[in-house]
């Protein structure tokens, strides 16, 4: 690819965030990633919603049902994952429909789901200090994190990986990272795990994905980290652009984050989990939006199911 191809290719893939960044109000740094381009709202699966279902137990569904909603905390910048359209403010993708297919297990309908953008970084706090009722937004399950939330699943998992432009023949593994910069999301487990494990890579950090992605397009990194459901999305979007590259490094379980003490709402998710993986939903669900990247699913991990805190 020439370098004038590349540019050509660069301010489009800018433009759609470039829209989303002056209609928030925010951004730090550069924003930028490649196009939205989600699924169909049609194409999405419909969720039997059990109106009978009561988990008094829990104060935060006590809590959500009084208010009449649902606050889910969820990411809007990765793809097929979970993606924000600027022009219409939707959500889409395979953790916003966890969160669906969950929500309407706990009696709450399509009207009654709120998606509200928390920073990797925030995750916690937002579900301690009351922000939202649930996180669903690629949040690895780890001891760590289990000391300050509580998890439900894991519903699907991952492994962290390596995005680089398409030109870029030095990078096939982490290995491969000294004296790179690479960037990731600030507070997420991918950061944590460079700068433990390969001390001498040159690690930069941001908000969001979408900057990292930014950064790498227009030369100011050598590469980008995280999962590779979040890099398998960006690059199905710009494949003259972008490669993922070597094989995942890490496990990576997602889970369905609570409030740490709510264990009555951490156990009614694991159910609706195994229910709706039972039926078929989870199966749908990825098909129309992280099977969009072309990565094929692989079977759910078994449900997590440990004893109260």
């Amino acid at each position: 690819m020439t370098f004038r191809t590349r540019r050509v290719l660069t301010a489009l893939l800018l433009a759609p965030i470039v829209l989303l960044a002056a209609a928030s109000g925010a951004g730090c740094g550069r924003p930028g990633s490649p196009p939205v381009k989600g699924p169909s709202p049609g194409a999405l699966p419909r969720y039997r919603v059990d109106h009978s279902f009561r988990l008094p137990a829990s104060p935060t569904w006590t809590a959500a049902r009084e208010r009449g909603y649902l606050v889910v905390g969820a990411k809007e910048d990765q793809p097929y994952l979970g993606e924000r359209d600027p022009a219409t403010g939707r959500y889409s993708g395979f953790d916003i429909e966890i969160a669906r297919m969950t929500a309407a297990s706990l009696g709450f309908g399509p009207k009654e789901v709120r998606f509200r953008t928390i920073a990797s970084a925030n995750r916690e706090t937002a579900l301690q200090n009351g922000q939202i009722d649930t996180y669903v937004g690629s949040y690895t399950i780890n001891a760590k994190r289990k000391k300050l939330v509580g998890f439900a699943g894991p519903y699907y998992m991952a492994g962290q990986s390596l995005l680089v432009r398409t030109d870029e023949h030095g990078i096939e593994g982490p290995r491969d990272l000294d004296g790179r910069r690479v960037c990731s999301a600030a507070g997420s487990t991918p950061y944590q795990r460079i700068k433990d494990d390969y001390p001498r890579a040159e690690l930069v950090a941001y908000d969001t994905y979408s900057v990292c992605v930014d950064n790498l397009l227009t030369f100011q990194v050598d590469a980008v980290t995280t999962d590779d459901t979040i890099l398998l999305g960006y690059a199905a979007k710009a494949p003259d652009a972008l490669k993922v590259v070597g094989r995942p490094f890490s496990k990576e379980p997602y889970g369905i984050g609570v409030p740490r003490d709510d264990n009555a709402l951490r156990f009614a998710l694991d159910d609706a989990l195994v229910a709706r993986e039972k039926n078929g939903d989870w199966q749908r669900a990825y098909d129309a939006t992280l099977g969009l990247s072309g990565r094929k699913a692989t079977p759910a991990p078994p449900v997590d199911r440990y004893p109260a805190n």
